[in-house]
């Protein structure tokens, strides 16, 4: 069992976030009086949580990922809709990293175009 200190501490998070998630189900703490406790499967849940965040999936999405790992092994349509939301996801990255490269291209341009103006202007001074 963990504290909030030691599990913020831990997953580099803060008291806030814990409690919103807290509060939206996706952890549920054992509670003693005003002490928060967290088993081994909230420090899980939370993992998959910070993890779902960095790549970018919304709250809705990382929570019926995270109630998938709960379901019976073996359920099909589980298994189709986490690849479908996989798959969903990757061409959105995807996209954005064609769009990322685009957009480098295009300052790489400008910038070029900024030196090469910068010499010539410089050239007739130096």
């Amino acid at each position: 069992m963990l504290t909030i200190t030691e599990l913020t501490r831990e997953l580099g998070v803060t008291t806030r976030t814990l409690r919103f998630y807290e509060q939206q189900g996706l952890i549920s703490p054992i509670r003693r009086g005003r002490t928060r406790l967290y088993r081994a499967a909230d420090r899980t849940r939370l993992m998959l949580v910070l993890r779902g965040k960095r790549l970018g999936f919304s709250l809705a999405e990382i929570r019926e990922i995270i109630d998938m790992y709960g379901a019976a092994p073996g359920e099909i349509g589980q298994l189709e809709r986490l690849l479908a939301r996989i798959a969903e996801r990757r061409a959105e990255l995807e996209q954005k990293k064609r769009d990322i490269e685009q957009t480098l291209a295009e300052l790489d341009s400008v910038e070029d175009g900024c030196r090469q103006r910068l010499t010539a202007i410089r050239g007739g001074r130096e």
